[in-house]
């Protein structure tokens, strides 16, 4: 079990789900905690936890933060220094890294060169740097414990595996999102509430609305890649509604090994902060009386075609992960603003994939560039129709 963690992203979901963790093991404590603009929130975590470092989005941000915690010895920092500053605090030996999107990629990095146990919920952050982060873990010799429930899965099954070599393919489960089984006409008419409906998962918007697109299951395919060192070939998505079995092993023998349990992503989290150990969580059991029938069936890649562009970026490498992932980014905010429809996300993303230069071997610099012009373009080209 770690003594001290730092969460990156504390009033996210992912965050306060970790605090629910520290809330029944107090003897972990919490060293820094982050935000983007919930100040209030921060504040009233800021007082119930008594970091040592909390940090804020914005300069406005830390000034309403200091008022709200003057009486606190706690010291308040600001923007990129400040994230860099939770990720490598020295009393923490865990970094919960839960921003979204490629904010968490510099500060993943320092967290992983200053020998951290980095509890990986940023997916982003392999999607579009995974050789270079994955050298770097391995470089520094850092512990990689992954916090989505799927890679947490892959992570458990692994093991019981002896060695590597006798996996023959990952398989990825996925929900399907709040749309599955509708068509194009049908999709085409689907509003931003419609998508933030999960049917599962209570989790922040814009992964839900990735979920929405089976983009989020695109993002993972790639992160597994890079977790596990496995070529895209040997990592599959299967449709399971349920979201009882969280991901699957299947073996060169035959035998498939499945982690199960009830969707709630404090099972992953606390894990991360645990392991090797397993100790009692706040998260409800698994009644298999109760669950029902548990299916399985194809992604729908002709109705959702996300999916089937991260596996064709996946294949290509270079910066094209990191093209489609900030080209994403973009415009899943957009959609969230009631600014595009729906299948102009997959528009968008395309275009901005096909449009911004290819580099076979890109250096971080590079990587982050290409985000920058992944997301001009989509910027440029977006126009509020929703043709496909």
């Amino acid at each position: 079990m770690v003594n001290c963690i730092s969460i990156l992203g504390s009033t996210g979901s992912i965050g306060r789900q970790s605090l629910d963790v520290v809330r029944m093991y107090p003897q972990i404590r919490v060293g820094a905690l982050t935000a983007g603009t919930n100040i209030q929130r921060l504040a009233e975590q800021c007082r119930e936890f008594r970091p040592e470092l909390a940090v804020a989005g914005t300069r406005e941000g830390a000034q309403a933060l200091k008022d709200l915690i003057s009486d606190l010895p706690t010291k308040i920092m600001w923007g990129e220094e400040g994230l860099l500053a939770a990720a490598t605090w020295d009393s923490a030996d865990c970094v919960i890294t839960a921003v979204v999107g490629m904010l968490g990629l510099k500060p993943t990095l320092a967290a992983i060169r200053a020998g951290k146990r980095i509890g990986l919920a940023n997916k982003e952050t392999l999607v579009c740097a995974g050789e270079l982060v994955m050298a770097e873990a391995k470089r520094c010799k850092a512990e990689i414990v992954p916090v989505d429930s799927e890679h947490s899965a892959i992570f458990q099954c692994l093991m019981g595996v002896r060695d590597r070599a006798e996996v023959r393919r990952l398989i990825l489960t996925c929900s399907g999102g709040p749309f599955f089984g509708m068509d194009r006409e049908q999709l085409r008419r689907v509003t931003k509430d419609d998508a933030l409906r999960h049917p599962n998962w209570k989790m922040g918007p814009k992964i839900t609305v990735d979920c929405a697109t089976l983009m989020n299951k695109g993002l993972e395919v790639i992160e597994a890649m890079r977790l596990y060192d496995l070529p895209l070939e040997k990592v599959d998505v299967l449709i399971h509604r349920q979201s009882i079995v969280h991901s699957m092993v299947e073996l060169t023998d035959g035998a498939v090994m499945a982690q199960m349990g009830t969707p709630d992503m404090r099972l992953p989290i606390q894990l991360a902060m645990t392991y090797p150990q397993r100790l009692p969580s706040p998260a409800p059991r698994l009644d298999l009386c109760a669950c029902g029938g548990l299916t399985f069936c194809q992604p729908d890649t002709e109705q959702f075609p996300c999916l089937a562009l991260a596996r064709q970026c996946a294949g290509k490498g270079g910066n094209a992960c990191a093209a489609m992932n900030g080209a994403n980014e973009e415009a899943v905010a957009m959609f969230l603003r009631d600014e595009i429809g729906f299948y102009d996300i997959y528009n968008l993303v395309k275009l901005a994939v096909d449009q911004v230069p290819f580099l076979e071997n890109p250096t971080l610099e590079q990587i982050l560039e290409t985000d920058r012009l992944a997301r001009a373009c989509v910027k440029a080209n977006s126009s509020g129709g929703d043709a496909l």
